[in-house]
């Protein structure tokens, strides 16, 4: 019997240790956290061994297969020995892929994935089609191809994802940009740029591949690779070779059918969601939904929760939620979409930020900075010499009550941190919730 150890026990790692005991693997998992209980209850009712609190390296190293959750760098002691030993590291996508012949819709990018998943998955639900969500958000897949198996899966792939994948195969692919990101964990950035376009890896004619054609860094990446599926760009306006773009107040796809509507339908407002509704449309339109589906489906998605969510309206100042804008280009697109002067609570845990792009926003736009952080050194030698009112602050509490102090009536203070939140919160989400509640209580 073949031995697979699954390094991690959150939603990837049960999940894929379901799948593997389900095919007859010899599965191990193991986590140097502690496991959720709701975790630890799935692989108990499925007979699963497993550990929490450390890494047993005589259990993890004699297995034929490594399984790795993606949030666990190739650097952690006990994956660069399996490195060493030639054993291979796979994702929990790569193995569920294994033992399925679904459609694979995946969706990757610097910014927008959560928000494009989303809305793709709206779409194809709207239209009845049998699909689950997957990946970053959703559940995982893996459990899915174990126990509850669709024909369709809409997944969310992050660059720590795709670097572990070999085999699998997207039926249509969608990368939306690429921009700086998570360079603390890669070594330059054209490792991070490598492991984005992997999304194109086995794909043939019968697939698709759908993307911006305005990004510079894919328009040069794209020159160095043999693309053998039918390529859909898509555009802000007009150009040559796009398929789907804005024109005289228009949303239009040309592919593979004709598709419009008027711009102002879109239930997503602001450029980067306009980027967002495009590619999801033409995924839409090429898994052969009706047009009065697509249709609808643009015109009323509700959006994503922590991605320029407004969360309410208190003393003639608006509150936004944007904590998943964790890099500096999100925080621009949330920038940019600001109509009313903005307060911008910014910081975290820094992941090599440059912030010369977001500067020019920031005097336009901003008339205070909240910088939230456990340490803001870097925070305060990039905007402080912008001359804009600032207040430093360790906690949420302290957060909110200094925008309440600064905002006035007609203001919008908005929580889009540029950074990771791992320095004084659980998650992105953790970051979020804390933001909504208290804002909710002023």
């Amino acid at each position: 019997m073949k031995k697979i150890a699954i390094l991690g026990a959150a939603e990837s790692g049960v999940g894929a240790a379901a799948l593997a005991k389900k095919q007859g693997f010899d599965v191990f998992v193991s986590d140097r956290s502690n496991i959720k209980d709701k975790y630890k209850q799935m692989l108990d009712e499925r007979g699963i061994a497993w550990e929490e609190g450390q890494h047993t390296e005589e259990r993890i190293l004699c297995a034929d297969e490594i399984i790795k959750s993606p949030g666990i760098p190739d650097t952690a002691p006990v994956v660069a020995k399996a490195i060493a030993k030639g054993i291979p590291i796979i994702s929990e996508i790569e193995f569920a892929g294994r033992y399925t012949q679904s459609k694979m819709v995946c969706i990757t990018g610097s910014n927008g994935k959560t928000t494009t998943t989303s809305l793709i998955y709206h779409i194809f639900r709207e239209a009845g089609y049998d699909v689950g969500l997957a990946g970053n958000i959703g559940h995982s897949l893996a459990l899915q191809v174990a126990e509850e198996p669709h024909e369709y899966y809409v997944i969310e792939l992050s660059s720590f994802q795709l670097d572990n994948m070999y085999d699998f195969r997207a039926n249509i692919a969608v990368l939306l940009n690429i921009t700086p990101d998570h360079l603390d964990r890669y070594n330059e950035m054209q490792d991070y740029v490598d492991a984005k376009m992997r999304i194109l890896q086995n794909q043939t004619a019968d697939d698709s591949f759908i993307y911006w054609a305005d990004d510079p860094i894919i328009s040069r990446e794209l020159k160095k690779y043999d693309i053998k599926a039918v390529e859909c760009p898509f555009s802000l306006i007009k150009k040559s070779g796009s398929i789907g773009y804005i024109e005289e107040g228009q949303y239009k796809l040309e592919y593979p059918t004709p598709f419009n509507m008027e711009q102002e339908e879109l239930s997503l407002t602001g450029t980067h969601n306009i980027y967002n509704s495009l590619a999801a449309g033409l995924a839409s339109n090429i898994a052969g939904i009706r047009k009065e589906v697509i249709r609808k489906s643009l015109g009323d998605f509700p959006g994503v929760e922590h991605r320029l969510e407004k969360v309410c309206r208190v003393g003639g100042v608006e509150y936004i939620n944007d904590s998943k804008a964790t890099n500096v280009d999100a925080c621009w697109y949330a920038l940019e979409s600001m109509k009313t002067p903005t307060i911008l609570i910014i910081g975290g845990l820094d992941k090599g930020n440059d912030y010369t792009s977001i500067m020019p926003l920031v005097k336009e736009k901003c008339v205070g900075l909240v910088y939230l952080g456990a340490d803001n050194t870097k925070l305060h030698e990039n905007f402080d010499s912008l001359g804009i009112p600032v207040r430093e602050v360790h906690s949420m509490p302290d957060c909110v009550a200094a925008c309440y102090e600064m905002a006035r009536p007609g203001d919008t203070v908005l929580l889009s941190p540029c950074c990771a939140s791992f320095d004084l919160f659980k998650n992105m989400e953790d970051r979020g919730e804390q933001f909504k509640t208290l804002v909710r209580n002023l």
